[in-house]
């Protein structure tokens, strides 16, 4: 079978077949035989294993983040903030462990300082959100006529109140109807949301600036979510007081999805790759693909993150490294957040989702009574595997990935000495090297997975088509499930 066509050269070759005019320098010639040249383009896209459809590719990129507060204590200021709001009441949401702790403390005790500020509390938040956690949120939401929400906790509870939030407003939506297709139907959200203010106690998602939403499909053992720019809060208000009481287990997990969002937005596809085309700027996704404005954003994250995170592995009252790690997380949020992220994220879902009912892994160092792969050790699982496969789309970015994990400038000849074709490989070394300072297992093997069950993990990975769509090798070439490369990089990620 010939190989997959790259989209750029079917829409070079459609474009040569559709003209009449000739495409070479302009010419215009009547003298050229532009039959030739359009039967010659056609007989070429036959050679290719799958039909070919006229798709436009994507012309533009936007950008939306929440706004952010940054600071010791500002937590305090929330009551204030929501009484500005003039909200009428709110819901407040945490799980039942930040309910006990300062941070929840201190906002309670904010919002009570104001006068005529009514709430009501949320505090059964499920760490690892499933579909019957939400639902359960989304009927207590339902039952109250809320203006304003509030979330303080995790990336699990400010997605629980983004959700909760959406529903409150349709009333009459089914769950599934705003996940992401093909798991849902993926339905745009057109109706104004209320405003929701995010006070993370983790320095992880970056769920305090996006707009999305992950939760745990048990019915079909994999991880998916809802994906909108309405669902942002308003309002990130960033803490570094807050992280305070995070065991070591919490900041690494939550770290190496920094790591991981900032790595994947970096090397995603190209914006200008993207297709289809939005008929309509409603439908534009979050998840655009590498941009300019996304790409600052990552780099940074990427940097603090590799610097910052073995220090508080080390020792988590680092005062510095702690509050770095929190703007790190809310900046790997803003550039994923508009650019997406790709493989390790897509293969992390099915991996976390299906421990319930297969290896029943319990990471150490978490206080729960279920199985838990935490969301940050899910993802890096396959992290060396993964660039090392995607190296090749882009050897420029991830050779500037290379030197920050090698803690050298780029122009280091440590780093340029190395040929593109080699760039993957070393890659993965740093990131194995890396991983395993911070004590996580060593691939599938160590929570539990074997050779057996990489076709059962594959297959929860497919329907993750709003990230794998933006993998290199994958979501810009034609045609292309992934289900081979898939398969290749969750067995080379057994272990290492």
């Amino acid at each position: 079978m010939a190989p997959a066509a790259t989209r750029s050269s079917i829409f070079r070759l459609i474009n040569a077949s559709q003209h009449s005019a000739c495409p070479c320098h302009g010419c215009r010639s009547t003298a050229h035989n532009h039959a030739h040249h359009g039967a010659l383009a056609l007989n070429q896209l036959r050679k290719f294993a799958t039909p070919v459809q006229t798709v436009e590719k994507e012309y533009a990129f936007e950008v939306a983040a929440s706004n952010l507060r940054f600071g010791e204590g500002v937590t305090r200021e929330v009551g204030m903030d929501l009484k500005n709001m003039k909200a009428r009441k709110v819901g407040v949401f945490t799980d039942p462990i930040v309910a006990k702790l300062k941070p929840m403390q201190v906002a309670l005790e904010s919002l009570q300082s104001q006068q005529d500020l009514p709430f009501e509390v949320y505090d059964q938040v499920l760490a690892e959100p499933t579909e019957d956690s939400w639902r359960k949120a989304i009927d207590w939401a339902r039952q109250h006529d809320f203006s304003h929400f509030l979330a303080v906790g995790g990336g699990s509870v400010i997605d629980t109140a983004k959700t909760a939030n959406l529903f409150a407003v349709y009333k009459d939506a089914d769950l599934m109807d705003f996940v992401n297709a093909p798991v849902g139907k993926g339905l745009p959200i057109s109706e104004t949301l209320r405003p929701l203010i995010a006070v993370p106690t983790t320095a992880g998602t970056g769920s305090e600036t996006t707009g999305a939403a992950i939760f745990d499909v048990t019915s079909r053992a994999f991880k998916t979510g809802i994906a909108n720019r309405a669902l942002k809060p308003v309002l990130g208000v960033v803490d570094t007081a807050n992280t305070e009481s995070c065991p070591t287990a919490v900041h690494i997990s939550a770290g190496l999805d920094v790591l991981f969002h900032s790595l994947e937005s970096y090397t995603a596809i190209p914006y200008l790759e993207r297709t289809p085309r939005p008929a309509n700027p409603i439908l534009r996704p979050a998840y655009q693909g590498s941009n300019p404005v996304a790409d600052i954003f990552s780099m940074w994250a990427l940097r603090t993150t590799v610097k910052y995170l073995p220090r508080i592995a080390k020792d988590r009252g680092d005062h510095e490294a702690r509050s770095q790690m929190l703007l790190a997380a809310s900046f790997a949020g803003i550039g994923f957040g508009n650019a997406g992220v790709h493989l390790c994220h897509g293969m992390s879902y099915p991996i976390s989702g299906l421990n319930k009912k297969g290896p029943k892994y319990k990471h150490p160092g978490y206080l729960v009574d279920h199985p838990i792969i935490p969301h940050g050790i899910s993802v890096a699982l396959t992290g060396p595997a993964v660039f090392q496969f995607t190296a090749p789309s882009s050897p420029g970015r991830h050779r500037e990935a290379l030197a920050v994990f090698n803690n050298v400038t780029v122009t280091d000849p440590s780093i340029t000495s190395i040929p593109d074709a080699e760039v993957g490989a070393h890659l993965y070394e740093s990131i194995a090297c890396f991983l395993d300072g911070l004590g996580v297992p060593r691939g599938l093997k160590a929570v539990g997975y074997n050779k057996s069950d990489v076709a059962m993990l594959v297959e929860g990975t497919l329907p993750q088509r709003r990230v794998l769509d933006l993998a290199p090798n994958i979501g810009d070439v034609a045609g292309e499930d992934g289900r081979e490369h898939l398969t290749r990089i969750m067995e080379a990620s057994l272990e290492y």
